[in-house]
């Protein structure tokens, strides 16, 4: 099984404490183009939090010798001295510089929009964002939105998502072009209104609601994908070559804006990930049996103890949360 790529992992890989194997995952992850606007940003997350500590770091370290390294270093602590700005500059460096002669970062430039900003939600809360052009985005839990300050008449309005969002996307007289970015090999291009992206824990995922969607895929040998209402697209990094486009009943992808999780003959092992994806809980589920078990029916998602007694309530189960971890059981 592979090693899932997380923020605390590429963190642990920047102040050196990650073990040979780990190192080896994220220098692997770091060197694909596709990733590096995620990797600056959780770089920038990384070093703004050592800038807030007591000890910061010492004087700027030389740049160009910096991107000649094959990883990343962190340098001795000294009393903060290093104005904000040139600090984030150098924490971006730093965060490509397991790449070789830079390719990545020149990938992030020539990709990303000016001023790029960057919103993220915890675990267990959503957030709806007005974008430049009076657009709205969504962010599940645990979600990160990356666009630009302002856009620009001429080129296509551009965002990068990490997590789940629901897009509502306004139509504009020029026909500007709409492009949510993922680290999943693909984007999708809004020739609609209303849809839902999601990546997590290695599967991509777009649900049209209403409205036209083409998904555009990085590997030019695999054919775009053009969604209706009702429809989905859903890709795995462990197969690639296999695309999924079928008609589904779209509630259960899209309740969470509405803080309800509707379940439609979820599996409880799906719901063991959603569950994961939505509060960051651990989820361990106690035989293989109840784990093909499927149910049905619409629980808030509110709070998360209301949610696992309607859970136990309604289903029959037995839910046991220990600190991070949550066990799920058949009620005795």
């Amino acid at each position: 099984m592979s090693l899932p790529i997380t923020q605390e992992l590429v963190s642990a890989y920047a102040a050196g404490t990650t073990t040979a194997a780990e190192t080896e995952v994220v220098r692997a992850w770091l060197a694909q183009p596709a990733n590096q606007p995620l990797a600056q940003h959780w770089m920038q997350l990384h070093w703004e939090a050592l800038a807030a500590a007591p000890a910061a770091l010492a004087d700027e370290p030389d740049y160009e010798a910096l991107l000649r390294r094959t990883r990343l270093h962190l340098v001795p602590a000294a009393p903060r001295q290093l104005p904000a700005p040139t600090w984030r500059r150098w924490a971006a460096a730093a965060a490509l510089a397991a790449t070789t002669a830079g390719g990545g970062w020149l990938f992030y430039q020539a990709h990303r929009a000016p001023a790029p900003l960057a919103v993220a939600t915890p675990y267990g809360q959503t957030r709806t964002l007005t974008l430049p052009d009076g657009s709205q985005a969504t962010l599940n839990g645990h979600s990160t939105l990356r666009y630009a300050a302002t856009w620009q008449p001429d080129k296509p309005r551009e965002v990068w998502l990490d997590g789940e969002g629901f897009f509502s996307v306004q139509h504009l007289a020029n026909n500007q072009r709409f492009l949510v970015h993922t680290t999943a090999g693909l984007q999708v291009e809004v020739l609609g209104t209303r849809f839902v992206v999601a990546r997590r824990q290695g599967q991509a995922r777009v649900v049209l609601l209403q409205g036209k969607v083409r998904v555009e895929f990085d590997d030019h040998q695999q054919p775009d994908v053009i969604l209706h209402p009702g429809e989905l697209v859903e890709t795995h990094d462990d197969q690639p070559a296999l695309v999924t486009h079928k008609r589904v009943h779209t509630a259960p992808y899209a309740a969470w804006k509405d803080a309800q999780l509707v379940l439609d003959e979820t599996s409880i092992a799906e719901l063991a990930t959603r569950l994961h994806d939505t509060y960051g809980l651990e989820v361990a589920v106690t035989t293989p049996e109840l784990n093909r078990r499927r149910v049905t029916g619409t629980v808030p998602v509110s709070d998360l103890p209301t949610l696992l007694q309607a859970l136990e309530e309604t289903f029959h189960l037995q839910a046991t949360r220990q600190g991070n971890r949550l066990t799920l059981a058949e009620k005795q």
